[in-house]
C-alpha cells in the first residue's frame, strides 16, 4: 500500500454562513489537486439561499449582493463540489484541509438536508490537527496564518478560499518533512485520536471553570480505526492512544495530590 505522505494531495476549502458547520451554508470552495508542482484550481462562488451575516461577511469579504449576483445555483453548485472530492478519492488522492471537523461537516450536513446519501470519506489529512499533535509545546496561535508562518508557507490571502486551500496543501508537504515520522502512522485513527484528546482536555478544562460543555464535539468526521465512522460520536467513545492514556492518568493524579 502506498504510504499516505506519497499519494496525490487534493486540498480543499470551504467559506460559508455560519460558524457551526451543522448550520453553515456554503458560499465559497476551492478543491485544487497537487501534481508535483503544477496546481489545477477550480473555486466556485454560490448563492446560499440565505442572508450572509455581517460577521461572516467580515471574515471572507463575500457579501448577500455579491453572492446572489454571481453565485451559482445552491443545489448545482454543492453537487459540483461533493463530485469533485469523490473524485479526487476515487483517484487514490489524499484530500487536505485545514481544520478538516468543520469543512467536511459542512458538506457531509448540506448534503444530507439537500437530499443526498451520507458523504462517503476517503482518506484525509488535516495540517491542523497534525501540527497541535506534533508540535505541542510552540506557543502562540494555532490560525491558519499562524500555522503557515511557522513552516514557512505562504497564505496569499486569508479566508479566501483558493489561498486557504493551497496553504494547506503546502502545509501538509511542510509537516511531512518537519516530522518524518508521519509517514509510519495510520493516519486517519491518529487524526480521530488526537482530535478526540484535545477536545476531552478542553471539555475537562471547561468543567474546572464550571462551564457548560455540552456544545464540546470530540468528533472528527472520518473513519477511525477499522473503518469505524466517527462523525456522530463523542471523544468518550474513541479509543485513546497509550500516550494519550498515560498524560491523562498523570494529570489525574496530579489532581488528586494537589487536593
Amino acid at each position: 500500500m502506498t504510504p499516505w505522505p506519497d499519494r496525490p494531495l487534493c486540498a480543499f476549502d470551504l467559506e460559508t454562513t455560519d460558524r457551526d458547520p451543522r448550520a453553515a451554508r456554503i458560499v465559497s470552495a476551492c478543491v485544487a489537486t497537487f501534481d508535483g508542482e503544477h496546481i489545477d484550481s477550480r473555486t466556485w462562488l454560490l448563492d446560499p439561499g440565505i442572508p450572509i451575516p455581517a460577521e461572516t461577511t467580515a471574515i471572507h469579504g463575500i457579501t448577500d449582493e455579491q453572492a446572489r449576483a454571481d453565485g451559482m445555483n445552491y443545489h448545482a453548485g454543492y453537487l459540483e463540489i461533493r463530485q469533485a472530492l469523490l473524485d479526487a478519492w476515487a483517484r487514490g488522492h489524499i484530500v487536505v484541509a485545514f481544520n478538516a471537523s468543520y469543512d467536511l461537516t459542512v458538506m457531509d450536513a448540506e448534503g444530507k438536508r439537500l437530499g443526498f446519501p451520507p458523504l462517503e470519506f476517503g482518506l484525509v489529512a488535516d495540517p491542523y490537527v497534525i501540527d497541535r499533535e506534533m508540535d505541542r509545546t510552540r506557543p502562540g496561535k494555532r490560525t491558519l496564518g499562524a500555522v503557515c508562518e511557522a513552516y514557512g508557507v505562504i497564505l496569499a490571502c486569508a479566508h479566501e478560499a483558493e489561498s486557504d486551500a493551497l496553504a494547506a496543501g503546502n502545509l501538509v508537504r511542510a509537516l511531512v518533512v518537519r516530522f518524518p515520522q508521519l509517514a509510519e502512522l495510520d493516519i486517519m485513527a491518529d487524526q480521530a485520536a488526537w482530535h478526540a484528546e484535545r477536545q476531552r482536555n478542553f471539555a475537562e478544562y471547561l468543567e474546572g471553570l464550571g462551564r457548560d460543555t455540552t456544545d464540546v464535539d470530540g468528533s472528527w468526521p472520518l473513519r477511525g480505526a477499522g473503518g469505524v465512522d466517527v462523525l456522530e460520536r463523542p471523544a468518550s467513545t474513541v479509543a485513546e492512544p497509550w500516550t494519550a492514556r498515560l498524560r491523562r492518568r498523570f494529570r489525574e493524579f496530579l489532581q488528586r495530590f494537589r487536593r
